[in-house]
């Protein structure tokens, strides 16, 4: 991969991880309710889960998922149903962490990972990153190399959310406040399901 083609793919990268969407609404709201350092296991598994589904697609699942339409809609029903009950955990929460119930926790690592798969977002930034950058003639070392540059980008990009969350922190003190935040943050995590509709 060459240099210029390397920097457009973290350029790439970085506008798909910073951009609006489910995991970064679920991290603001996380970095809000939780504080960051709670939260970064939910950064890192949204990270690992991205890169497994780019290496999934890189190694042809998209294509299986095209030759089988059902299996795409199952995926997709599957998770926008995840995708609505994670925007009603968000929308009803009403404390934060030190006040929060004893089963109050941000997602954990193997939670946000696996929500990757059913993440709308991750999907189409997979399918259009391995589709540009990928090189037919060694697709496995171009494979590795995207996924690889994808997660350097990603890490500190969606982490960005978790720590924006937490500076709303004092702001959010004011239980009116933080009830009116969890609900927009649910709204918005909801609303990121209308592309699945068209």
């Amino acid at each position: 991969m060459t240099p210029d083609l390397l920097l457009a793919l973290a350029l790439f990268a970085f506008v798909g991880s910073i951009s609006p969407g489910p995991s970064n609404f679920m991290l603001l709201a996380s970095g809000a309710n939780f504080g960051f350092r709670r939260t970064i296991p939910q950064v890192l598994g949204i990270t690992a889960g991205l890169s497994s589904v780019l290496v999934a697609v890189g190694l042809g699942l998209g294509a299986l998922l095209t030759a089988w339409p059902a299996l795409g809609l199952a995926l997709k029903v599957a998770g926008g149903s995840y995708l609505l009950y994670l925007a009603w955990k968000i929308a009803m929460a009403r404390s934060m962490a030190k006040e929060s119930k004893a089963g109050e926790r941000p997602l954990s690592f193997l939670q946000s990972a696996s929500f990757q798969w059913i993440n709308p977002k991750a999907w189409v930034a997979a399918t259009s990153i391995m589709a540009i950058y990928t090189n037919a003639s060694d697709p496995f070392w171009s494979v590795a190399m995207i996924t690889a540059t994808v997660a350097l980008v990603n890490i500190p990009s969606v982490a960005v959310w978790a720590a924006f969350g937490m500076a709303l922190k004092g702001f959010l003190a004011d239980p009116i406040r933080l009830k009116y935040f969890n609900i927009a943050m649910g709204l918005l995590l909801a609303a990121t399901l209308w592309p699945l509709l068209k």
